[in-house]
């Protein structure tokens, strides 16, 4: 993804982060006056959904998903890096499939109404098939560059190339 590209899903997800905050905020001031915004809450669950989302392809492309690694980081790095692109080839079928499980969702969903706010129920299943679809184009993104140095430098698909020689605590 471009650098543009990548600061603008940064800044998306900051400023719905921001109006999430806001609108609780703002519902429970409301509230305490005996006038409550009911539609503030459905507003903010539907915006944490696409933060949810756009969040994890942030964290995708920083490789700072939690996994456990005790075995494969015991790898040589050639055959790690195999491994990863093998679970790599599995998780990007799996995005792939929810994309287009997703998106008949979505369309399912065009006329259900959302709690009390009066919005499309396709706002909130239309962040599966396009969170899903941020996900796999930056996990194949990191499957390429895998691929690419797996003869001169393999680095793992999942994990951040500085973290495979750090030194493990075992109790």
């Amino acid at each position: 993804m471009t650098s543009w590209l990548i600061k603008g899903e940064g800044l998306l997800a900051t400023l719905l982060l921001a109006i999430i905050v806001l609108l609780v905020f703002a519902a429970g001031v409301m509230r305490w006056f005996g006038y409550p915004l009911v539609w503030s809450v459905d507003l903010a669950q539907l915006l944490f959904v696409w933060v949810s989302f756009l969040g994890a392809d942030m964290a995708l492309r920083k490789r700072a998903h939690i996994g456990i690694d005790y075995l494969v980081k015991r790898l040589p790095p050639t055959t790690r890096a195999v491994v990863d692109l093998v679970l790599g080839a599995v998780v990007l079928v799996f995005l792939l499939t929810m994309v287009v499980m997703g998106y008949q969702l979505t369309m399912l969903n065009l006329e259900r109404q959302f709690g009390d706010s009066g919005i499309s129920y396709a706002f909130v299943t239309g962040a599966v098939p396009i969170g899903c679809l941020l996900l796999a184009v930056t996990l194949a993104g990191q499957m390429v560059r895998t691929a690419r140095g797996l003869r001169t430098r393999p680095e793992p698909v999942f994990a951040a190339p500085s973290a495979i020689h750090a030194e493990e605590v075992v109790p």
